[in-house]
């Protein structure tokens, strides 16, 4: 048997998921962090990009995560995120307005506060569509 460790994460509007977890991998400031059963007590912050999770007997899941911090303490993981979506509830037509919308804002003079939210717009943007996107080629691969 596979070991496991606690997981739960948690958007600001809703619970995610709470459950035992095999792996996990969170886009953090110094790149992707990969989590597994025993890991150091450790605080870090989340950025923008691809969360991917293991339950176990399960195909890895993931999601398009926001800004946001994650507590590892006991072999339980908390990650707090603003927002994080499945590849199935991200509308891509959206996710690219955005996208556009905050790449012309970073080509206006701004204030130094402006152009960072602007950047963290893409970033939150471009790690939509980029999790969209892999979403759709893994259901394309399971229905083969």
């Amino acid at each position: 048997m596979a070991r496991t460790f606690g997981l739960h994460i948690w958007a600001s509007e809703k619970p995610f998921y709470d459950g035992e977890c095999e792996s996990l991998v969170i886009p953090s400031v110094d790149g992707k962090y990969g989590i597994m059963a025993g890991h150091s007590d450790l605080i870090t912050a989340i950025v923008p990009g691809e969360l991917k999770f293991t339950v176990p007997g399960k195909s890895p899941q993931i999601a398009a995560v926001s800004e946001g911090i994650m507590k590892i303490e006991n072999n339980n993981v908390l990650v707090l995120v603003e927002t994080i979506e499945r590849p199935e509830e991200i509308d891509a037509n959206r996710a690219a307005a955005a996208a556009e919308a905050a790449k012309e804002a970073m080509m206006q003079k701004l204030s130094r506060r402006e152009y960072y939210t602007a950047r963290l717009t893409l970033a939150r943007a471009m790690s939509r569509l980029q999790v969209k996107n892999r979403g759709n080629r893994g259901s394309e691969d399971t229905e083969r």
